[in-house]
């Protein structure tokens, strides 16, 4: 099945691509925000033509969620009919799909969000070599996460509402259930073992080789990486990593997950950081009253709420001898 792209669709597709790596980053963010690394700008940049080629264990994850994106938004517009060749996936209207239920509905069309989706996000790997084939596979476990996360919804028919048949389609998932189900990939992803020799060769056909037979233990639902990630607790400049000194984390609130209770412990302690309390002022609307016609009127009210940070710990220095030098200054 293919579907030919015009310069006008071109263009109408290019803002859906737009918006879809957008959703995907901030998923990113969302699912990265009390982690060590924390999604930053600078190792967002998918191309890997220009700057630093790294494929570590993170960037498998930014390459995954990225084509998730597009394909996701590709694939809702398709569905609400924002574009003029593409429609509900009907492909199945009226077979049975199981006892009591036929296919029916608006099936989203994820064939089209997946073949849209590959021309624009594929087509920045441009390489031949193992970086390139890796970025590749973590594009196609994003595209794949879309289909493995994608639920069936019916609607009762009969008597009275009997419900004695139904007719379902199939729906995308909500984008966070597709993050989830990403971070999970992400934590169980596996190192790829390159056979080092057929690419000293020199030998193009050798090194393609070299690649497969790397792949053939590697599902396609799986990430992938290369290279071992470096230390996120310290600060690096060349590669964009800013460190986790100054980064908040979060305290002792029963609705927190066991996750986020432990962000000042991940962050921090195990860092070799310190963690200070900050007390801040937070003005935000409040006491809002509608008034007739047609207007709402807010107080603004000033909250004092406590943050955490890390912090480097202080000089050896004890603090008694401080305080005796303090004092003695005072006697004078």
């Amino acid at each position: 099945m293919s579907f030919a792209v015009s310069p006008k669709a071109f263009l109408t597709y290019a803002s859906s691509v737009q918006v879809g790596a957008q959703s995907g980053i901030q998923e990113c963010k969302y699912q990265f925000a009390w982690e060590r690394w924390n999604c930053p700008e600078s190792t967002l940049q998918l191309s890997t033509q220009n700057g630093l080629r790294s494929a570590t264990r993170e960037t498998s994850f930014v390459h995954a969620i990225s084509a998730a994106g597009v394909m996701y938004t590709l694939t809702k517009n398709c569905s609400m009919g924002d574009f003029d060749n593409c429609g509900c996936d009907d492909s199945r209207i009226g077979q049975t799909g199981g006892r009591g239920w036929i296919w029916g509905g608006c099936s989203d069309n994820v064939a089209f969000g997946e073949k849209i989706s590959k021309q624009f996000v594929d087509a920045l790997e441009n390489g031949q070599d193992s970086r390139a084939a890796v970025n590749l596979h973590n594009n196609e476990a994003g595209r794949l996460a879309i289909k493995a996360t994608m639920r069936r919804a019916c609607k009762c028919h009969g008597v009275s509402g009997s419900c004695s048949i139904q007719t379902c389609w199939m729906q995308l998932a909500d984008f966070r259930e597709v993050g989830n189900y990403l971070k999970i990939k992400h934590e169980h992803a596996k190192k790829l073992e390159m056979d080092k020799k057929p690419a000293r060769a020199g030998n193009s056909a050798d090194n393609r080789g070299a690649i497969a037979q790397a792949f053939r233990s590697i599902a396609r639902t799986e990430l992938i990486y290369l290279e071992d990630s470096p230390d996120y607790c310290v600060k690096n400049q060349s590669m964009g990593f800013q460190g986790t000194e100054g980064r908040e984390c979060l305290k002792g609130d029963k609705n927190m997950s066991q996750w986020e209770r432990k962000s000042c412990r991940r962050l921090c302690y195990e860092c070799g950081l310190r963690v200070v309390e900050k007390r801040i002022e937070v003005v935000s609307s409040c006491n809002c009253k509608f008034h007739w016609c047609c207007t709402v009127k807010c107080e603004k009210c000033t909250q004092v709420v406590t943050k955490y940070y890390c912090a480097r710990k202080e000089s050896g220095r004890k603090p008694h001898n401080k305080t005796k030098r303090r004092s003695s200054y005072t006697v004078k």
